[in-house]
């Protein structure tokens, strides 16, 4: 099979990347090309159920003051959009294209591996360029050992293969097959302590170990990160309980309880950020090392708790406000998420309005280590480098469809689409069913999906975006893959 260097092309309408180069930006400098920037570490770090309103910089209740500074000093991302639930997030995040073209496991939480095995991701064609390759924390692509992250690219994995862990135990479901998934390489593991203490310290490590060397040849990196906070069962130790001493969060004992857990727990996962910073400062390769946060989703705003656990359930967890909906669900509270990207010296501070996906970051970040992918890959994601680097607002050129299980929401010209599927009666049970429904939104004018503006005025652009689902749904894989069936969900 060939391979094929990722180009830097973006698109401006129609305009390829080495045409823009010639064009003035509206910075003095022009904005660098790959070719021109050194091969990064690549910190690459994914926290779990964040929802918007749960950050300082948002305006929110939790206490964020290194994750307030990193997107100060960088580029916020206002418009990033993910999945509306994990597995898909991080499918996408890795492979470039969109979860639903593996196959229906792709599109759910699950436990089946999510893509094939062979399937080229961002770690591999990184390891292939010569980077040294890291993942610590939540995997979820795949919870049996042979379906880990050394299957896929990184040189090392370590934390939970599955989708979730209590945060002492490191435990998932009481009387499932992949209760215990803790490992190190796909080896089994028994340790001692928080999930995300012990996350955080993998990961440094890492960091610190992969330093240069004097006399030796640099070898970029990328640290993997993708934490279990603030991922249910919501917890923390208490001296992040304590950062909020004086607050009360709801009259109702339970209610407040509950929000500090989860206020705790995202003070935690900023302070963890905090200790992976500094070890990137502490071994001078502060230069050299891009930062990327995302959540894989947006919010959950209550719920129980089904894992083997003691921690109690969450009634009052996160916000997504002023965004409507919350996790698993298409509205943008679900979809569009907290992020930012940070790179000392070569990204000037600044918030992009400019929409990005998850599907994007691999495009975007191959070119910067000077990567290839094998020939005949078809990437869902776009170049998006001049849109995080430039002034402009540049286009994405293509639509965002966001498939979930149940729907697909494509977002195009400021424009969004949701079509839901609906759900046949069952025999017998009167009331049972449920209709489809559609939805259309201006998020232009209305980011916060207040009014469906569905009208015989709209006709034509609600038809130009249901053509785009169709042609898009002509390149998914609709079943489950022959090797999945009876692998347990």
């Amino acid at each position: 099979m060939g391979i094929r260097t990722i180009p830097r092309v973006v698109l401006l309408g129609w305009l390829p990347g080495w045409l823009l180069g010639w064009l003035p930006m509206a910075t003095p400098a022009r904005v660098a090309c790959a070719a021109e920037l050194p091969r990064p570490n690549m910190l690459l770090i994914v926290a779990d159920d964040l929802g918007w309103a749960d950050v300082g910089w948002h305006g929110g209740f939790g206490k964020t003051p290194v994750m307030d500074r990193l997107v100060a000093e960088g580029v916020e991302l206002d418009r990033h959009y993910v999945q509306p639930v994990c597995t898909p997030t991080r499918t996408a995040l890795l492979t470039g294209r969109y979860p639903s073209r593996f196959g229906p496991q792709a599109l759910v939480p699950s436990n089946r591996r999510a893509v094939p095995l062979g399937t080229v991701t961002l770690a591999e064609a990184l390891r292939r360029a010569g980077y040294a390759t890291f993942q610590s924390g939540k995997w979820h692509l795949g919870s049996r050992p042979e379906w880990g992250p050394t299957a896929f690219g990184f040189d090392h994995g370590y934390g939970t293969l599955t989708g979730a862990a209590d945060p002492w135990t490191h435990r998932y479901r009481p009387n499932d097959p992949f209760t215990d998934t803790w490992h190190r390489d796909g080896v089994p593991l028994h340790e001692e302590g928080n999930a995300t203490e012990l996350v955080t310290a993998e990961a440094e490590r890492r960091i610190r170990e992969s330093a240069p060397r004097p006399g030796a040849p640099r070898r970029p990196w990328l640290v993997y990160v993708p934490f279990h906070a603030v991922h249910n069962p919501v917890d923390a130790p208490d001296r992040y309980k304590r950062l909020y001493d004086g607050i009360r969060f709801d009259a109702d004992d339970v209610r407040h309880e509950s929000r500090l857990r989860l206020a705790a727990m995202v003070a935690q996962l900023d302070d963890s950020i905090g200790r992976l910073v500094a070890a990137v400062d502490d071994t001078g390769q502060r230069a050299d090392t891009l930062i990327v946060f995302t959540s894989d989703n947006g919010g959950i705003e209550s719920v129980n708790n089904p894992y083997d656990s003691t921690v109690p359930p969450s009634p009052f967890n996160s916000e997504n406000d002023p965004l409507r909906g919350q996790k698993g669900q298409l509205y943008e509270g679900g979809i569009r998420v907290c992020a930012f990207a940070h790179w000392r010296g070569r990204l000037a501070p600044r918030k992009v309005a400019a929409p990005l996906h998850a599907v994007d970051w691999l495009p975007t970040l191959l070119p910067l280590a000077g990567a290839a992918l094998p020939d005949g890959v078809e990437l869902d994601g776009v170049d998006r480098w001049l849109a995080l680097a430039g002034d402009a607002v540049i286009p994405r050129g293509r639509p965002i469809v966001v498939r979930s299980a149940t729907g697909v929401a494509v977002i195009d010209e400021g424009v969004k689409l949701i079509l839901t599927d609906g759900v046949p009666a069952k025999k017998g049970e009167p009331g049972s069913g449920r209709p489809g429904r559609e939805e259309l939104f201006y998020l232009s004018r209305d980011p916060f999906e207040k009014s469906d503006c569905r009208s015989p005025e709209d006709r034509a652009t609600i038809e130009r975006l249901r053509a785009i689902v169709v042609a898009e749904r002509k390149k998914d894989v609709t079943e489950l893959p022959a090797d999945l069936v009876g692998v347990p969900k």
